[in-house]
């Protein structure tokens, strides 16, 4: 039996094949009235419910699916402190004064992530012994040297490694080196997800899956949110659908570029390869302009992944990448038999940054991570949760803004699978890097 003939192609793929428990799935039944209505049950919009129930506020989240149906439950699963860009570089595009304040917020992401896990008993795989930017060429070493500097001087716990530390961390002799940050971890991105909704719920936060949102209002000193045939009313709104937009939201899609990213699950791995293939279980991503990532779950599947809609016209190329990046990486998996595939959607703004847009009197919109969703998301939910429920700017990490469009979206996503397809036809015949 082959890879290919052996690969589940599901639209979500392992994580909810692997999740151990869900949150119960209720529609909305009944007209409300809440504190703060959140469209969208993702990392976003389940830590912002979760922190709102905390500070004893009443809170409904509207998913149009189903909890961490979208990008969050699509997710590689990589815990990561900041986002894809160095540090100088959000400041030269932001500012001094606010590109600390985010810097600052979201280096302890995964503290928050990895905390609320252990205070709200979220059963998700969580592994923390960090994870490891990947250089796939000596320019891309020369790139790792760079963050290695920057991130340090900002604050981080970097550790440069060398070829051969590369290649007994990862058990591949693929890389030039590689820089290991032990902050951070991985997790099941879905049992997370579910975890924060399960966790909001036991605070009397309420959750309803199955619930588009057709409209939202603000008429009367509050917000009237149409879903189904019910009414939401509520003293602030907080759109948290990111790159999976609602019907409503749709208007959202002129913001960013939407990007796709595919993976690719194995059977697990014989006890003997795991011993040497990431043995210590850190998750992985490259530097290559095409990024790809490599990680473990707690069973022991290789799990590889890559730009592109592994469903879409191109499939059959990142499928074929795919088996030819396992091989190349590890040849003892050159037989491996995938047993899950699926793609996730990523919001990707033009310069990178996540964004934190008013929608009228007491109402925000989060999105534009990048790439980079869980701790991001869990760090800016809970701040804009806060925001507004007390009105106080402070509180967002990033600077408010009034409007905000990106011009040619469609054309640029077209562009990007393009180049992906484009990339993995002829990508994936790696040499060793010494």
């Amino acid at each position: 039996m082959t890879g290919s003939e052996a690969t589940v192609r599901t639209e979500a793929g392992l994580w909810p094949a692997t999740l151990a428990k869900s949150t119960p799935a209720i529609a909305l039944n009944e007209d409300l009235n809440v504190d703060l209505a959140i469209v969208g049950g993702g990392f976003t919009g389940c830590a912002a419910a979760l922190e709102a129930a905390r500070l004893g506020a009443s809170v409904a989240v509207l998913e149009a699916r189903s909890i961490g149906y979208g990008g969050s439950g699509r997710n590689v699963g990589l815990v990561n402190a900041g986002l894809w860009l160095p540090p100088e570089t959000i400041i030269a595009q932001m500012g001094e004064t606010d590109g600390r304040r985010l810097i600052d917020a979201l280096a302890e992401g995964p503290d928050r992530v990895f905390e609320i896990i252990a205070r709200e008993g979220i059963d998700c795989e969580a592994t923390r012994a960090g994870t490891l930017h990947l250089a796939h060429s000596p320019g891309g070493l020369a790139d790792l040297e760079k963050r290695h500097r920057q991130g340090n001087t900002f604050g981080a716990a970097l550790h440069l490694l060398d070829a051969e530390q590369a290649r007994q961390r990862t058990g591949s002799d693929a890389f030039h080196g590689a820089l290991w940050n032990p902050k951070a971890g991985t997790i099941q991105p879905l049992a997370y997800c579910h975890g924060l909704a399960r966790a909001a719920l036991r605070r009397g936060a309420m959750i309803y899956s199955d619930t588009p949102v057709r409209s939202a209002e603000w008429n009367s000193g509050a917000w009237s949110v149409q879903a189904g045939d019910h009414t939401v009313r509520a003293g602030a709104l907080l759109q948290a659908t990111n790159a999976y937009d609602t019907a409503w939201a749709a208007q959202g899609a002129s913001r960013y570029v939407p990007v796709n990213y595919c993976q690719f699950a194995t059977r697990p791995l014989p006890a003997e390869l795991l011993e040497t293939i990431l043995p210590g279980k850190e998750g992985c991503w490259d530097t290559a302009l095409v990024m790809s990532s490599i990680r473990l779950d707690r069973a022991g599947r290789l799990i590889v992944g890559g730009m592109g809609y592994g469903q879409g016209p191109g499939g059959r190329i990142h499928g074929g990448w795919a088996r030819r990046k396992l091989r190349a990486l590890y040849p003892a998996l050159a037989d491996m038999p995938f047993e899950h595939e699926w793609s996730g959607r990523i919001a990707m703004t033009a310069d990178h940054l996540p964004k934190a847009l008013a929608l009228g009197p007491s109402g925000l919109s989060i999105f534009g991570y990048s790439g980079r969703g869980i701790a991001p998301g869990t760090v800016l939910g809970a701040a804009a949760a806060r925001y507004l429920l007390n009105g106080n700017e402070a509180e967002l990490p990033l600077p408010l803004i009034e409007d905000y469009s990106e011009r040619m979206t469609s054309a640029k996503a077209v562009y990007y699978e393009f180049g992906a397809s484009a990339m993995h036809a002829i990508g994936a015949r790696l040499r060793p890097a010494r």
